[in-house]
């Protein structure tokens, strides 16, 4: 059987991306994205839910997710679902479903945190540099 792990999703940084570096040096961001649902309920009534994901973002797209978006600015990022599960020093199972950011867009113009700036545009942001090009595994991330 065949199988599929994609996500689109267009919102509003919830909060500024955190950026850090992997012992390998790696960069990793992770930030927060609002995602609004509108409709109509049967009364009539306009409803309105939002759902809050969290989005890690490695390589070159983490630096520049990093250098231009701040919270509240609007992004369109297409990843990946990652579910990781742990246990806590007190025995406690916890469990979290994030999305991984393999590609993203700008959208409403570009700005580099409140300074209009043009982006350069470079072929395979996803890739890190530093293992010659070679998509990033998840043993690398330190958490």
């Amino acid at each position: 059987m065949a199988n599929l792990n994609k996500v689109f999703l267009m919102g509003n940084l919830t909060r500024n991306p955190e950026l850090r570096y992997t012992p390998s040096g790696t960069a990793v961001a992770s930030f927060g994205v609002a995602v609004n649902r509108n409709w109509t309920g049967q009364d009539g009534e306009k409803k309105e839910e939002v759902c809050f994901v969290d989005i890690s973002a490695f390589g070159r797209i983490a630096e520049v997710i990093n250098e231009y978006f701040s919270k509240g600015k609007p992004i369109f990022v297409e990843g990946r679902l990652q579910f990781n599960q742990w246990e806590t020093k007190d025995g406690q199972k916890r469990s979290t479903l994030r999305v991984v950011a393999e590609n993203f867009q700008f959208i409403g113009g570009a700005a580099k945190k409140n300074e209009m700036q043009e982006i350069p545009t470079e072929p395979g942001l996803n890739k890190n540099p530093s293992t010659g090009g070679a998509d990033i595994s998840n043993e690398e991330i330190p958490f």
